[in-house]
């Protein structure tokens, strides 16, 4: 019986690099430089070869821009999570854009609403998540956007604000109806481990649908490991799993799922492209 405590094996290489599009490397276990260097490490084993970790309070986000100077692979995106938006003011807000604007933060996130918990009011959030959608625009920099039981809300404040040039739904949760929906107005979906839950029907047709220029992966580590091994802790070398079993759903090869993917973040969050595979 396996330990539920026990990370998953880091599984073969991918044929072709990837990007984990969403992270959270602290939440990892990760606290310092030799920490992220060594998670990194494991990562790029299996293909993962960059990481965009990902922060959802204030603390998170100053340490997420600090990570991101630490090891050239590692990325950060900043904002305040919706369930933390019932206390967001001035102060709060002039230390994101300060840290948005940091050169290796390459996207405001994790923004948007969550219905699921009730830790904020839902004026709350949505006042958050406007804040957010301009300090995109203003910095010049994708929208990484967290909708959990939100989406009518979620859409209709990105029509109603105008959304920036580039908008991630990390962790798509939708339907087919909704990635339609989202695929026309130019988003992006990123995919986690939940596309491979066996309960994931719906998400899952979602996911055979989306155009390939307009997908991303990711792990949302240290949760959501992907089946087989859901309920063990996740790291960003998981993404591979995610890969793999989107390039089955699809009937597609796992070098085309993954350089898609890989091309996808590269324009999204302006990264330099690698050609190491």
């Amino acid at each position: 019986m396996p330990n539920k405590k026990e990370r998953p094996p880091v599984p073969e290489r991918l044929p072709a690099p990837v990007v984990d599009a969403h992270t959270h490397l602290d939440a990892c276990g990760a606290g310092t430089a030799a920490e992220v260097t060594e998670m990194v490490d494991r990562a790029e084993a299996a293909g993962v070869t960059r990481v965009v970790t990902v922060a959802d309070d204030l603390d998170a986000a100053r340490w997420a821009a600090e990570a991101s100077t630490w090891d050239s692979r590692v990325f950060a995106a900043v904002a305040i999570h919706p369930t933390r938006t019932k206390d967001f003011g001035a102060a709060e807000q002039s230390e994101v854009e300060r840290l948005a604007r940091a050169e290796r933060v390459v996207a405001v996130g994790e923004t948007g609403l969550d219905y699921y918990w009730d830790y904020s009011p839902h004026d709350a959030q949505q006042e958050a998540f406007r804040w957010h959608i301009d300090l995109a625009k203003r910095v010049g920099k994708p929208l990484m956007i967290h909708d959990r039981d939100a989406h009518e809300d979620v859409l209709r404040i990105l029509d109603e604000e105008g959304a920036p040039d580039e908008v991630v739904f990390h962790c798509f949760s939708g339907d087919a109806g909704i990635a339609r929906r989202c695929i026309a107005a130019g988003y992006v979906l990123s995919f986690a481990g939940t596309v491979t839950f066996r309960n994931a029907r719906e998400l899952q047709e979602a996911a055979k649908l989306v155009p390939s220029e307009q997908f991303l992966v990711e792990t949302d580590a240290p949760f959501l490991t992907p089946h087989p091994y859901r309920g063990r802790p996740n790291e960003p070398y998981c993404t591979a799993y995610t890969v793999r079993y989107l390039a089955e759903l699809r009937e597609q090869e796992t070098e085309e799922i993954a350089s898609a993917a890989c091309l996808n973040a590269e324009r999204v969050f302006r990264l330099p492209s690698v050609t190491t595979s």
